[in-house]
């Protein structure tokens, strides 16, 4: 425990918070808004291209200035200022924890273990750059003299999750004369469905690994190893057709590619704060370097944002300090993020691993069981294919579920009243999960007794509105950054490890044998105590022992490209204009800020 900084429990304002909860249990959004004209505008904060409304949280402005108060209670001003200067805050591995070094410009300093680490950031990223535009441009060859025009990104947890949700989410920047896929799922169908239609003479793969020896990405890359050379049959075609991430040189020579052709980064970043560092080659790639650098514009402009706002301005530390008002006091147990943009359809999954795999912790920094609760299950999908799927629930559901909205003023594909229609049904969700419909509203509407109390849904589910512009690169970079920071700010309040590894990568490790044979149930039984029930299913999930030759599918010839743009725009009962708070109508700046033109 910090000097001077209590535990969680027995901080004044944490018991504050306590009293507090029982005052607002039973408070109505209806009633916070009907009682300020203003709510609307007051409870929002703008930064680094990003609007947040938290108007339709269930807070006053005690409830912010206390959340506030316990951020200054758990120290988190000197813990922002100890990761920006490099410090070992990673306790349980004594590492930094220096993601924002990533994005720190040219001319910056940070020093870790004597040695200043921007300028080795830059080298790395002008690395990047300078292969990424050769493979772009043509330069950079396969093994016969054909073009790359298949990239293919092998790895595993931030290895993959990073990559392939910037390239989904920057898709309309990216190259779209190559073909981009990720592999990552030691399930061979991964493998066999990313490569059916490809031409391994254009195909580079990029093998995402820190240590070289991660199994599922190792299994993966040996089979693509393989695939490659079953087609071009010369063993020197590795190192035109393979590129590394890692930092063992040893490894990545022994399996062919050539160690002018690895891309290092460094113990202080974790594999869920990667996306910006080499494990970001494919980004590269796919939307060119200057996007990628507009990217990382993006992430130091939160970052900055971030260490210096006061905390009631703060966008990190508000989203940080609600969650943890819902999760500790409220008993919310899940977290729903929305993004009404379908570019961002993996958000949610990247989300999941930022999140749940830094804040899911048991034990305190100090060891110490905690006696509250910390991280929440973290997911969603877009908007507006959530409504006709699990909305319901968020509505009429005795669950309580914050959901997190993500939307933008104006569309990367124009398309007669599509955008108009997404943007209402965000705006539409986010005032009935706040007013709901009262039986009254549900009556005047002509509806018979019967079907009342079926038509009726309570309200009160608070919900954050995130607003930018339009999806870019920069912006992102913003997005993402915002997330790792309110993961922080949680992580501080509640004393826990963030940065620790993952529990369920070490078990895999002490149960399997390494990736170069396949496992088997013999092999876990030496390495890992097999329960009764392993011992019974083994038997039938393993029907062979011994290695299976390895036969690429007969290649597809690639179907000339075709362009067909095919999309509905539905929408949800919301409520009428009727049947809201007038204050609700006057009040809400997040609906003229979305609608305005």
């Amino acid at each position: 425990m910090a000097a001077g900084v209590r535990p969680l429990t027995e901080r004044p304002a944490w018991n504050a918070l306590r009293r507090h909860y029982e005052e607002m249990r039973s408070v109505h959004l209806r009633a916070l808004f009907s009682g300020d004209p203003r709510r609307g505008e007051r409870y929002t904060a703008e930064a680094a291209g990003l609007y947040l409304d938290y108007s339709k949280h269930r807070v006053t402005d005690e409830t912010v200035r206390l959340l506030v108060a316990l951020a200054e209670e758990s120290d988190l001003p000197a813990r922002i200022d100890a990761m920006f200067r490099g410090d070992k805050i990673n306790v349980t591995e004594h590492r930094a924890v220096l993601h924002v070094a990533l994005r720190t410009p040219r001319g910056r300093s940070i020093v870790v273990d004597g040695e200043d680490v921007v300028p080795q950031v830059h080298a790395v990223l002008d690395r990047m750059a300078d292969f990424a535009t050769r493979v772009r441009d043509g330069r950079w060859t396969g093994h016969t003299g054909k073009r790359i025009r298949n990239v293919v990104n092998i790895g595993i947890g931030g290895s993959d999750l990073g990559p392939v949700m910037a390239y989904e989410a920057l898709r309309h920047y990216s190259a779209r004369d190559m073909t981009f896929r990720f592999v990552s799922n030691v399930d061979g169908t991964d493998f066999a469905e990313a490569t059916r239609d490809l031409d391994p003479a254009e195909t580079l793969f990029i093998v995402s690994s820190k240590t070289f020896t991660t199994l599922e990405t190792m299994t993966n890359a040996r089979s693509a190893r393989e695939w490659t050379l079953h087609a071009v049959g010369d063993e020197r075609a590795v190192a035109r057709h393979f590129v590394a991430v890692s930092t063992n040189a040893a490894e990545v020579g022994k399996f062919g590619i050539d160690t002018a052709n690895m891309f290092g980064f460094w113990d202080w970043v974790g594999g869920r704060y990667s996306m910006d560092s080499a494990i970001g080659l494919s980004t590269v790639m796919a939307i060119g370097p200057e996007h990628f650098r507009a990217m990382l514009a993006g992430f130091h402009a939160m970052d900055e944002h971030f260490r210096s706002a006061p905390f009631d301005r703060n966008l990190p530390v508000l989203l940080g300090l609600l969650s943890v008002w819902y999760r500790d006091f409220f008993g919310a147990q899940t977290l729903g993020v929305m993004p009404y943009e379908q570019y961002l359809k993996r958000f949610p999954a990247y989300l999941q691993q930022l999140t749940m795999e830094s804040n899911g912790k048991h034990v305190t920094l100090d060891g110490a069981a905690v006696d509250y609760d910390t991280g929440p299950i973290v997911w969603g999908e877009p908007g507006t294919n959530g409504q006709h799927s699990f909305y319901q629930l968020i509505h009429q559901g005795t669950t309580l579920v914050p959901c997190d909205f993500i939307a933008f003023h104006r569309t990367l594909n124009p398309l007669g009243r599509h955008h108009d229609l997404l943007l209402a049904n965000v705006l539409a969700q986010a005032e009935a999960l706040a007013f709901g419909k009262t039986a009254e509203e549900v009556r005047a509407e002509g509806t018979p007794e019967p079907l009342v109390p079926h038509r009726t849904f309570e309200g009160n589910r608070p919900t954050s509105m995130i607003l930018a512009e339009r999806l870019t690169p920069e912006t992102l970079g913003t997005l993402v950054a915002l997330y790792e920071h309110s993961v922080f700010t949680q992580g501080v309040i509640w004393h826990i490890d963030s940065w620790s590894r993952r529990i369920g990568s070490r078990r895999r490790r002490r149960s399997s044998t390494r990736a170069s044979s396949p496992p088997s149930l013999a092999a876990c039984r030496k390495c890992t105590p097999v329960s009764s029930s392993t011992n019974s299913s083994a038997p039938r999930s393993s029907a062979t022992r011994g290695r299976v030759p390895f036969s690429p599918p007969p290649r597809r010839r690639r179907a000339a490209s075709t362009s067909s743009i095919s999309s509905t725009a539905t929408t949800t009962r919301a409520t009428s204009r009727r049947s809201r708070p007038p204050s609700a109508r006057s009040s809400c700046a997040t609906t003229r800020r979305a609608t305005r033109r």
